[in-house]
């Protein structure tokens, strides 16, 4: 995989045996609540890079793993992905009207539908996980393997809890500006901002390391464990997925600022509309585009290490770090 070409190749191998799947995994609901299987359908199915669930099977392929048995994980974390999305967008959060260049999910269905249909794919990737421990074991597979899909689902789950997505979405709502003050009780937020006596430098770290950088650490890791990785291989995956998911972050706050809405595919502006902490709000374009630069080699060398001698692997862990900044240009 020395081409750019060869990269772009093999990221989409992987994202289309996700989308292939993906339907697969949809649950069966009663004819009666048959709106919430098509809100949930509709922004499972609206498309996107598919990064979480790309970044999983091919970590799980690098440490030798078979990324058929790693696609129940892959699907719960684009599932819990799709269902941050819509909470996001929704009135109650930051009230966007586009999601991948479409509608976004309360636009078509209404807010109340929306707020299940992301609660329902939530449920739903643990139930995906749970089934396939089960299989696993009803099935006499040895404890290795078992725990190995353990271990990746509590790491799943870990992120995408009040340790971590979560957390950061909460936080992010408190230093949002009054313009959404609806959103969260502006006293109450600001007493515990006052309690936790951080600058605004480490709250905004918090929030990117946690809002977005948990689930993309989380993706990382749980395709390395389940392939059996460990030890200090396992904290070189970890740290890579760590750095890529603040680049992301720092890169999509930059995008919101100079990007095109058409090709973004959703609205721009809305951090300064909002008042939101980011980035260019806190050190400006230019210091962004420079931190950026910085993490990513930094998250390259944490991709070598991770590769453990793994040529194509190292490779597709550099294009992809590399191809997360490179929105920019």
């Amino acid at each position: 995989m020395s081409r750019e070409s060869d990269f772009r190749e093999k990221y989409q191998s992987y994202a289309d045996f996700v989308n292939e799947a993906l339907a697969g995994f949809i649950p069966a609901v009663d004819i009666r609540s048959r709106m919430l299987r098509d809100a949930m359908e509709y922004s499972l199915a609206a498309g996107g890079k598919r990064l979480r669930p790309v970044l999983l099977l091919a970590c799980c392929e690098i440490c030798g793993g078979s990324i058929e048995q790693a696609m129940p994980y892959a699907a719960a974390m684009e599932f819990i992905h799709t269902y941050s999305l819509i909470h996001d967008d929704h009135p109650s959060m930051d009230d966007d009207d586009l999601r991948r260049g479409k509608p976004t999910n309360h636009k078509v269905f209404g807010d109340g539908t929306a707020i299940l249909a992301g609660d329902g794919l939530l449920n739903s990737a643990f139930d995906i996980m749970l089934e396939d421990i089960r299989n696993a074991v009803m099935h006499g597979e040895d404890k290795a393997q078992i725990l190995s899909r353990i271990n990746a689902a509590a790491e799943i789950s870990g992120a995408a809890g009040v340790q971590g997505m979560i957390a950061g979405q909460m936080t992010d709502l408190m230093m949002t500006g009054e313009s959404n003050q609806h959103c969260v009780d502006r006293e109450k937020a600001g007493a515990c901002l006052s309690e936790a006596g951080c600058s605004d430098e480490e709250i905004l770290l918090y929030i990117h390391a946690n809002k977005t950088g948990a689930m993309i650490r989380a993706a990382v890791r749980a395709g390395a464990l389940l392939a059996g990785c460990s030890g200090e291989r396992l904290d070189a995956f970890g740290e890579y997925g760590e750095k890529i998911g603040v680049v992301f972050q720092i890169v999509d706050d930059i995008l919101d600022v100079t990007g095109d809405e058409a090709a973004l595919g959703k609205k721009t502006g809305v951090d300064r509309m909002l008042g939101k902490l980011s980035y260019p709000s806190e050190y400006g374009l230019k210091k962004s585009y420079e931190i950026a630069d910085r993490i990513t080699s930094e998250a390259v060398a944490s991709g070598i290490k991770a590769a453990g001698g793994n040529e194509e692997g190292e490779l597709f862990l550099t294009r992809m770090a590399l191809d997360l900044a490179s929105r920019l240009s």
